[in-house]
């Protein structure tokens, strides 16, 4: 995969995190503790971050090291395989805390690159 091919995968992440932030824009963790179709949502949009961001080259990890490739990955991996024992306290605060920052990080880095 190019540089240039990289940012598919990139705006992919923003799209899917910039939705979930979105999602509980207006909600409550209460809510996502008794609502299955938000945690199902919630999940998809965290596993989808994470899986774009395997997609990204290690060139272009290196390249765009403000965003936190290994923590989105990471993510992704413990809810796939560890599906039967998601936390949403902490799907929660991976959108509400964490994902705001990716969101900033991948619009410098998509703003920088030309099309």
């Amino acid at each position: 995969m190019t540089e240039h091919d990289d940012r598919l995968p990139m705006h992919q992440m923003l799209e899917h995190a910039r939705e979930a932030v979105e999602m509980i824009r207006e909600r409550t963790r209460a809510e996502l503790q008794t609502n299955r179709m938000l945690q199902l949502a919630l999940v998809h949009l965290v596993q989808t971050v994470g899986e774009a961001a395997t997609r990204v080259s290690a060139a272009g990890r290196v390249r765009y090291s403000e965003v936190p490739w290994g923590q989105a990955i990471t993510t992704r991996h413990r809810l796939i395989h560890g599906y039967d024992t998601i936390d949403y306290n902490v799907i929660w605060d991976t959108i509400a805390d964490d994902f705001p920052p990716l969101v900033a990080a991948l619009e410098r880095v998509l703003a920088g690159e030309p099309d």
